[in-house]
Order: structure tokens, then C-alpha cells, then sequence
């Protein structure tokens, strides 16, 4: 189990993917606002299409907004029917036993069963 606290290490990791970020994204703003004559000027010829510039945070974009609703449809489709009986109980649950706890102690941890939510919700 890896140590959340800060090391050096971590910090020297954070600052160069910070620069990184920072020159990547003041490299897509030339690329992308800077007119094709002043680039070849400067001798950088090789830069792809300006189009991209636009059309692939466009398509990343889309991909993230897919990817999300795709995950939501996907737990729906993995979702059990409300008239199943794992919807209300399954191999893990760990039932409360009341009766050998003292007035007033904090309960245990464990799974109450759906009677007793009924009960405490719509009482």
C-alpha cells in the first residue's frame, strides 16, 4: 500500500507534468492561432492540419460525453429486475443481531433487511 503523504519524489513528478501542461498548451495556441505564413517562417514546417486544431478536442469531447452515457447504460443493462430476489439480499449480507447488545450501545455494522428500511423510512 503506497504512502499518500507527499515525497519528493511526488513532488518533482507534479512539477514536471505541471511545465509539461503548461508547454503543451502554449504549444496548441501557437499551432492553433498563429497564421501557417509565420510558422514557416520560423522553419517549423511540420505541424499537422489546422482543422485539428478544432477537430480533435471536438472528437475527445464527444468520446468523454460517449463514454459517460455508454457506463450508465451499461449499469442498467447489468442491473437486476426489481422483482429479483439479489436485488434484495445476496451471499455478503451480514444481518444484525439486536438482541445481545446493551441499552443504548451503538449498533454493529451490518446489512438491515428491507423490512426494517420500510419500517424506518415510510413508518
Amino acid at each position: 500500500m503506497s504512502n499518500p503523504s507527499p515525497t519528493p519524489e511526488r513532488a518533482i513528478y507534479g512539477f514536471v507534468l505541471y511545465l509539461a501542461s503548461i508547454i503543451g498548451f502554449g504549444l496548441y495556441l501557437i499551432w492553433a492561432y498563429v497564421p501557417e505564413s509565420w510558422l514557416t517562417y520560423a522553419g517549423l514546417t511540420y505541424w499537422p492540419q489546422k482543422y485539428w486544431a478544432l477537430a480533435g478536442p471536438t472528437y475527445f469531447t464527444m468520446a468523454l460525453l460517449f463514454a459517460y452515457i455508454f457506463y450508465i447504460g451499461y449499469n442498467f443493462t447489468i442491473t437486476q429486475p426489481l422483482d429479483s430476489m439479489n436485488t434484495i439480499t445476496d451471499e455478503h449480507a451480514r444481518p444484525i443481531n439486536g438482541d445481545c447488545q446493551p441499552a443504548g450501545a451503538i449498533p454493529q455494522i451490518g446489512d438491515l433487511s428491507i423490512s426494517e428500511v420500510n419500517q424506518r423510512l415510510y413508518s
